[in-house]
């Protein structure tokens, strides 16, 4: 069995290669893939691995460029921090969607599932009705109910008690999250962005890219910028914060609702 991984993220990608290894020891890693073009040169020059563990957002952009261009015919597990991809990747040839940080236990799942297919199933799997992904996000996101309501944020005069809704926008920087309010103060958070993107509502927060997110309630205006993105004017800030290829589409649906 010949797997190959788009993965843009060494660590992510030597923890999946660990995994694999433990799970399938006989499957042979033949390339770990960290961009859109890597991937797009891999595919045109050789041949379609048995599976393709992929990543969505990567380097360069979204991992679809890649499908949308090159015929990838073997089955894919995608393996992302977002889900709201659900609906595209299962139109293709999406067998299974984990959620990062995923166990042991649910690749274990997604590789059952993918060897039950490859034994008994023929025809292509049927694309996802609405339905059936509201289904897929409830059962992936269980315990998204309880959104964060504040912070609790440790500065030199002792413990600020941070609203969400006094935060404008949040943003990584070397590492750090920090959380901005409406007079340009900011605040340091504990653990990453995709961490806190997953304990929001994403009724009020958006992630734009990987490295921002911002609240709905603060945003003034957006302007059209480069390369099809956004450029998001928000209160308190002088100069605009822009979204990312990938997630402009989304972003233009979220502002919408």
């Amino acid at each position: 069995m010949t797997i190959v991984l788009l993965e843009d993220e060494a660590i992510a990608a030597r923890q999946l290669a660990d995994l694999l290894a433990h799970l399938l020891p006989s499957a042979r890693i033949l390339a770990i893939l960290p961009s859109v073009q890597e991937a797009i040169n891999w595919f045109s020059e050789n041949t379609t691995p048995d599976l393709l563990f992929s990543d969505i957002e990567l380097l360069d952009g979204n991992a679809f460029a890649l499908f949308d261009r090159v015929q990838v015919s073997c089955p894919i597990i995608f393996t992302t921090a977002y889900d709201q991809f659900l609906l595209r990747a299962f139109q293709g040839n999406g067998i299974a969607y984990l959620l990062k940080p995923f166990t042991e236990h649910q690749l274990q799942q997604a590789l059952n599932k993918y060897m039950l297919l490859r034994t008994s199933l023929t025809p292509p799997l049927p694309i996802l009705t609405e339905t059936i992904l509201n289904q897929l996000r409830d059962a992936l996101r269980p315990a998204q109910a309880n959104y964060r309501q504040r912070f609790a944020v440790k500065l030199r005069q002792g413990i600020h008690l941070l609203d969400i809704n006094e935060i404008t926008y949040l943003q990584a920087d070397e590492g750090i999250i920090f959380a901005f309010d409406t007079k340009g103060r900011k605040y340091p958070l504990n653990g990453s962005l995709n961490e806190l993107e997953g304990n929001l509502d994403p009724a009020l927060f958006f992630r734009l890219n990987r490295s921002e997110m911002i609240h709905i309630r603060y945003i003034v205006r957006l302007e059209p910028y480069f390369n099809d993105r956004l450029a998001v004017w928000i209160v308190g800030r002088a100069e605009p914060l822009i979204s990312s290829t990938a997630r402009t589409p989304d972003l233009r649906r979220w502002v919408e609702e």
